[in-house]
């Protein structure tokens, strides 16, 4: 089995110090503690597709493999046909993917944040 980095979305916007987030901040310490590779939330990026598998490699091979082959007439047919040609991806098309996101996040860095693709 493979480590994956961890990531919570919910908690970046979670200041330590309401009574909401208290629990928060103790799952935060056992995930530091626990988990190597767990990403804490002022380490992550402030919103980058370069970075999101699906958005870097997913949604183009589900696009290479027809999501509009054929024309949409609905959202409902819109969705069929997404979950359709998402049930069809093999499993090491998704590996591939996600295996990127390491040399994708270091390249990120490198260029400070900036545009990093054309370096990949």
């Amino acid at each position: 089995m493979k480590n994956f980095p961890l990531q919570l979305n919910f908690v970046a916007t979670l200041p330590c110090k309401t009574n909401t987030s208290v629990n928060v901040c103790v799952k935060l310490e056992v995930l530091h503690r626990e988990t190597p590779d767990f990403i804490s939330p002022d380490l992550w990026p402030i919103n980058s597709p370069d970075l999101n598998p699906v958005d870097y490699k997913i949604w183009a091979v589900m696009h290479q493999r027809g999501v509009y082959q054929r024309k949409i007439h609905t959202i409902d047919e819109l969705k069929h046909r997404l979950i359709e040609v998402w049930c069809g991806l093999e499993q090491s098309t998704v590996d591939m993917a996600v295996d990127q996101w390491r040399k994708r996040l270091t390249a990120c860095v490198r260029a400070k944040g900036g545009h990093f693709e054309h370096s990949l």
